[in-house]
């Protein structure tokens, strides 16, 4: 039996030939594999995506970590530990996927973390906020966590069919995790008048931040068409825009309910253009966050960097069991 050779060496067809067969792919609905043939930009940007996901799923679950000890009681504390670990398995599960998309370019995961510590690699510029008070570790569970499966969701049929599968246990898990933080923020809404005011007080500093979650709404403000690219490869399918209007539509009425105020006099709904207006939050102050100069960047990345070097040994030992 011949040894089975891909379609594409087969008929030696050009690199435009190539392209217009996998546009016709992903147009079509197939599912695009790591081990097929994929235009370099295609590629790059998923690497650009999924390693910033799985890094941000990794740096996520250090803001929460903090309060592992000092959670109110024995069943928070084991709920939010149950959180970090979730977060911490997609990161090694998104990571895995993305090592099969650097095969080409003979990188590895750890290639991936130490473009992190030397800034090449980022991470959402929510992980590099402060966690001041309880409330804030409810804010994040339903917010910050709610907030990522309305992107997430919207990528569930990705054209890339190894993130599109990572992405359904993913979001799966993340849903508890916003009806963690909601099971938080409700207990304090519905006690003292000092919880009440503490979820206020966490609202009232994470509201730039959650607008900030989903990106600038143009290549205007940025200068990339980055959104527009993971479109034309039906990576997604909303930009930018239409993702954080949605977090309006789902969250705004759920904040008020609790009797909260937003944090933004200008916010409303314009009934004529069926859209939110808002303030827009500083995007300066978004790329000075995400280049890491966040108020709490440096702290996150040195725990990150001496938890790696203290663990080296660990990767070393499976290693020479796997070899």
């Amino acid at each position: 039996m011949q040894p089975y050779t891909p379609l594409f060496e087969r008929e030696a067809l050009t690199e435009e030939q190539k392209l217009e067969r996998f546009i016709a792919r992903i147009e079509n609905g197939d599912k695009i594999e790591a081990d097929d043939w994929m235009p370099e930009e295609y590629r790059l940007t998923l690497i650009k995506l999924i390693s910033m996901h799985g890094i941000s799923e990794i740096m996520g679950a250090l803001p929460e970590k903090e309060w592992v000890p000092k959670a109110p009681s024995l069943r928070r504390k084991l709920g939010i530990m149950a959180k970090v670990q979730d977060e911490m398995g997609h990161g090694q599960l998104l990571l895995r996927v993305v090592e099969d998309l650097l095969t080409p370019y003979g990188k590895t995961r750890g290639d991936l973390m130490q473009d992190l510590f030397s800034g090449d690699l980022k991470f959402h510029n929510v992980f590099h906020m402060p966690t001041k008070s309880w409330a804030d570790a409810g804010l994040i569970g339903w917010l910050v966590d709610g907030a990522a499966i309305i992107t997430q969701t919207n990528m569930l049929g990705a054209s890339y069919g190894p993130y599109a599968r990572a992405l359904q246990r993913i979001c799966a898990e993340e849903v508890f995790h916003a009806q963690h933080g909601e099971s938080i923020i409700m207990a304090l809404a519905e006690g003292t008048p000092d919880q009440k005011a503490m979820i206020q007080e966490s609202l009232d500093r994470w509201w730039e931040s959650l607008l900030m979650f989903f990106g600038p709404a143009s290549k205007e403000t940025t200068g990339t068409s980055k959104q527009d690219i993971t479109i034309k490869y039906k990576i997604r399918t909303k930009t930018n825009e239409e993702l954080r209007q949605s977090f309006f539509t789902k969250y705004i009425p759920r904040v008020l309910s609790l009797g909260l105020t937003i944090p933004d006099p200008t916010l409303r709904f314009d009934e004529e253009q069926q859209l939110w207006i808002y303030a827009q939050p500083d995007w300066d102050e978004f790329k000075k966050i995400i280049r890491g100069e966040g108020p709490r960047s440096k702290e996150r990345l040195a725990l990150r960097r001496t938890s790696y070097e203290n663990n080296a040994w660990v990767r070393e030992a499976l290693a020479e069991t796997m070899a």
